[in-house]
C-alpha cells in the first residue's frame, strides 16, 4: 500500500470504491446509463501509463483484463471499451466501460454525453457487492 496515495476529489466525488487489487483501487462509476468501473493505479504522481515502471505497467495491464472480464461477468455488454484518456483528472486511472448498441451514446463515447444518473441506493450496493464477489473470484 502506498500511505502518500490519495484518491483525486473528482474520482471520489463520481464513484464508489469496489475493493483494491494489487495495483489498484477499483471503482464504480456512479451512473446508472453504462456499466462503468474504473482502476486507478495507487502510485502517487502517476498521470500516463508510462509513468509507471515495466513491472506496474505489466500489473496494469492484468488488472484491466480482469476488469474486462468482470465487466462481461456483471453486464454482459456488446463492446468492453477501455480507455486512458487524463483531459479533466490528471491522476492516471483506467476506465472500463461496458456498451450496448442500446445505450444512449451507442456508438459514440460516454464522456460527455448527456447528465450523470446516479445508481438508486440499493441497486448500487448489490452491484459493488456482486463486482467485489467477481474480482475476488477471479
Amino acid at each position: 500500500m502506498n500511505p502518500e496515495f490519495a484518491l483525486d476529489p473528482r474520482l471520489s466525488a463520481d464513484t464508489v470504491p469496489v475493493g483494491d487489487l494489487a495495483l489498484s483501487s477499483v471503482l464504480l462509476m456512479d451512473d446508472a446509463r453504462f456499466p462503468w468501473l474504473i482502476l486507478v493505479p495507487r502510485r502517487t504522481g502517476a498521470s500516463e501509463i508510462t509513468d509507471l515502471g515495466e513491472a506496474d505497467a505489466a500489473l496494469l495491464w492484468e488488472e484491466i483484463r480482469l476488469a474486462a472480464g468482470v465487466m462481461q461477468a456483471l453486464s454482459r455488454p456488446d463492446k468492453v471499451n477501455v480507455a486512458a484518456l487524463g483531459n479533466v483528472v490528471a491522476q492516471l486511472h483506467v476506465h472500463v466501460v461496458g456498451r450496448f448498441r442500446s445505450d444512449p451514446a451507442w456508438p459514440g463515447p460516454v464522456w460527455g454525453h448527456g447528465v450523470r444518473r446516479p445508481y438508486p441506493a440499493h441497486a448500487r450496493a448489490q452491484l459493488v457487492e456482486r463486482a467485489g464477489a467477481l474480482f475476488a473470484a477471479a
